[in-house]
């Protein structure tokens, strides 16, 4: 059985590119033999994720159990969770977007201001922001392509 997961936290740190490369690299290496996909969201505030994830109940349930104990996050919110006939994120290990870098009109068509909040977001206005970000090509890292600095 299928399923997604889509939370949201903020960074126990400031967010910066090695700290986000470090996550993107973590997940490259153990997500293929858990059969994890995925897609990881550095909020435009700079100290928010935002994540989705697809693979079995159990496995996606075990990487949530592990993500609620990390570290390097806090304020840990489940955003939605969902049984699913197919992945949406299959070409990714674990892609990334900064929202920053995204047109703000695209932000802006989801979300109340230009700057996401994914926690005062429904979990579904979320999974169509990157729904959009996957037809608009923002997700970058896809497959095994290394990930650009960000």
């Amino acid at each position: 059985m299928l399923v997604r997961l889509l939370y949201a936290s903020r960074a126990a740190e400031s967010i910066g590119a090695d700290l986000i490369e470090e996550i993107l690299v973590q997940s490259r290496a153990g997500n293929p033999e858990h059969g994890i996909t995925g897609v990881l969201c550095v909020c435009q505030s700079g100290d928010v994720f935002m994540q989705a994830i697809e693979g079995g109940r159990n496995e996606v349930n075990r990487l949530y159990g592990n993500l609620l104990r990390d570290r390097r996050h806090r304020d840990v919110v489940l955003l939605d969770y969902e049984e699913i006939l197919e992945r949406r994120f299959a070409g990714w290990r674990m892609g990334c977007v900064d929202l920053a870098k995204v047109n703000v009109s695209t932000v802006l068509k989801y979300s109340e201001r230009s700057q996401l909040d994914p926690f005062s977001t429904p979990g579904k206005v979320a999974l169509a922001l990157l729904e959009e970000l996957i037809d608009t090509a923002a997700i970058v890292g896809r497959g095994d392509a290394q990930p650009r600095s960000l």
